[in-house]
């Protein structure tokens, strides 16, 4: 089986009767073309659509390119059903939702806007300008909501993206395309540290894990914080393994989310009967493992099916570094009592992230297969490898006799359950 790995691919061979199991999302087969499929969606919208007028300023917000969501597809359908409502171009902007992620090149502009690019106007979010900012309300929690002053001034705010599992707020999509996708790097902060327990030393919640909502209190402050910004609607598409277009939800911000994330679950989780001594991950390739921050989702999900001191072979090419100038910067802390009284001290999402990684790291024995030096790789608690081949001889070594594994050609699209 060939495995993806950036814009290439490895092939695997192992032994067959030593596989427990290839873990993939079920076969959704859509009866219908994207078009179709997004077309329908927005159909649900028409009647907030009748309330739009000629001369009113809409702002769309939609994911940057490290979260494809097919938004060149939807994104010009959107515009053509707003053109219709009497909505001009020169009324319209698409504010890109970067959160505190890099700004776009005008190449990743012109493949996230299709064939709007060059026609509607185009703007990354920008976190730390204050300037651009303008501050909604507060959360219950305390948290005080600053976002996009272009959203907050138009007529009205339509979000897109997709739909996924995320590793601590539950869900991809929906309330995140305002916090943290539009909102100022403090309130994106302080939205993310709910990750983690009240009091020094408590650890994370154990409510904000993968594919869970109820009780999240990551996605309660999203939730909150999406509120405030009252969007008109959302269009959320959902993906198959290979980014086709498979489902779309579109309406009322909250219902058309929660609808999305029920398919989500039904469909893209994997029932386990056991965990495996092995598993070898796939990211699904590029933009999948553009960076290691975006790796990570394959990451935490690839040890859902491994047993307890297990070995991973993760196949992530990251040939955008880290994804954040800062993350590396967390593996200084290298006991997770001290990694985690650093980051209550001073808190970073990627602080965040990079404690997870070490978590897994320590608990696991994970084999990287990367871009990345291999003294990085060590620096972080995993074992660096530059090839499929030398991964496995290399995890090979550290498996006990009758060993069993678990395959994931795209494991950042699928979770595995306990049965």
């Amino acid at each position: 089986m060939e495995l993806k790995y950036g814009s290439t691919s490895f092939f695997l061979d192992l032994p067959p009767e030593r596989l427990a199991g290839v873990v993939v999302p079920a076969h959704v087969v859509a009866d219908e073309s994207p078009e179709h499929i997004i077309a329908a969606a927005l159909d649900d919208c028409r009647s907030v659509l009748s309330t739009f007028r000629t001369g009113e300023k809409i702002v769309i917000v939609t994911s940057d390119i490290t979260r494809y969501t097919g938004s060149e597809i939807y994104l010009p359908m959107l515009v053509e059903r707003l053109n219709r409502q009497g909505v001009a171009d020169c009324d319209i902007e698409i504010l890109i939702a970067l959160g505190i992620h890099r700004k776009q090149t005008d190449h990743e502009h012109q493949k996230i806007l299709g064939s709007l690019y060059g026609r509607i106007r185009v703007s990354d979010h920008e976190c730390d300008d204050h300037d651009a900012l303008t501050l909604i309300g507060t959360t219950s929690n305390g948290i005080k909501v600053s976002i996009n002053r272009k959203a907050v001034e138009a007529d009205h705010l339509i979000l897109t993206g997709t739909i996924g599992f995320h590793y601590f707020a539950g869900f991809g999509g929906g309330r995140k395309s305002v916090l943290p996708g539009i909102a100022s790097r403090k309130a994106c902060m302080a939205s993310h540290f709910t990750v983690l327990n009240p009091g020094e030393g408590s650890g994370k919640n154990p409510l904000a894990v993968t594919g869970n909502l109820e009780g999240n209190p990551v996605h309660q402050a999203m939730v909150e914080g999406c509120a405030l910004a009252q969007p008109a609607f959302i269009l959320n598409t959902v993906l198959a393994a290979d980014k086709r277009i498979v489902a779309a939800f579109a309406g009322d911000w909250r219902e058309a989310h929660e609808a999305g994330c029920r398919y989500y679950r039904e469909h893209f989780a994997y029932p386990l009967t056991e965990k495996g001594d092995l598993v070898i991950a796939s990211c699904g390739g590029f933009p999948k493992d553009i960076n290691l921050i975006q790796a990570h989702k394959s990451m935490e999900y690839g040890v859902q099916a491994l047993k307890d001191g297990g070995v991973m072979v993760l196949l992530a090419e990251c040939r955008d570094g880290f994804g954040n100038g800062t993350f590396f910067n967390w593996f200084r802390h290298k006991k997770l009592d001290d990694f985690e009284a650093a980051l209550r001290a001073q808190y970073e999402i990627n602080g965040q992230t990079a404690y997870s990684l070490l978590q897994k790291a320590q608990r696991f024995r994970i084999v990287l297969v990367s871009q990345f030096p291999g003294h990085q790789v060590e620096e972080m608690g995993m074992i660096p490898a530059h090839t499929l081949d030398e991964a496995l001889l290399l995890a090979l070594d550290l498996l006990p006799e009758g060993w069993r594994y678990y395959l994931m050609p795209e494991a950042g699209s699928v979770l595995p359950v306990a049965a």
